[in-house]
């Protein structure tokens, strides 16, 4: 344990002084418990208008591709932190985060809005992908160990055991579609995606390969 703990506070250290904010999310008290209040029944109401996408049990979809025309995987919001999708809504809203429908629909959510929809979507369960029997032995170690020589922290001291994500920023990643997976860790690696806070996941996504990405995505796709 104190090794891990050691690890953590290598890996930490350096981003806290070389990395700056890139959010305006500001996890004060007072926004964790308003966040926590959320209408449930007016987020129920609210995500009718996003099952389209988001699925009719927040499942996400899968990359499909139609007529030569390849439709990117959607993220499943089943059971995730709420700080977490009220974070990116409201990232979206400030511009921190870009997403060309996303930003506008996020532009149309007051902040009331998004903490709504975001206790919604978290009192859902996660959802649930059927193993096809892959063995994923280098997720599993990074998830379990992380990687010393390149001071990655193992998955699981943010994001759980079990994948369920932690309070505030941090989310679940059981059940989240791979391809959107896959597309979100390159997306931090090339820097296109950059709100972060402290530019964490920026940083460990530069160090894994797209290999890597691709097996993580895997293995927390299948993870109940």
């Amino acid at each position: 344990m104190m090794k891990r703990l050691l690890l953590t506070i290598l890996f930490i250290a350096p981003i806290v002084v070389n990395a700056g904010p890139s959010s305006q999310a500001a996890w004060t008290s007072k926004t964790l418990k308003f966040v926590k209040n959320g209408n449930l029944d007016k987020g129920r109401e609210l995500a009718g208008s996003c099952t389209s996408c988001h699925g009719d049990k927040g499942q996400g979809m899968k990359e499909e591709t139609m007529d030569d025309e390849t439709l990117p995987a959607i993220p499943a919001l089943a059971g995730q932190v709420a700080t977490y999708t009220y974070k990116q809504l409201r990232d979206y809203f400030n511009g921190d985060r870009s997403h060309e429908s996303m930003t506008s629909i996020a532009k149309g959510l007051s902040e009331q809005d998004a903490a709504d929809l975001a206790v919604w979507y978290a009192s859902l369960p996660l959802p649930v992908n059927k193993s096809p029997g892959q063995k994923f032995a280098r997720a599993e170690k990074m998830v379990e160990q992380g990687d010393g020589k390149r001071i990655l922290p193992p998955c699981f001291v943010c994001h759980g055991a079990k994948g369920q994500g932690e309070k505030q920023d941090i989310p679940a990643l059981a059940g989240q579609q791979a391809d959107y997976f896959t597309r979100t860790l390159l997306a931090y690696k090339n820097g296109q995606r950059h709100n972060d806070i402290y530019s964490r996941m920026r940083l460990i996504a530069g160090q894994l390969s797209d290999a890597e990405i691709r097996e993580l995505a895997q293995y927390y796709q299948q993870l109940k």
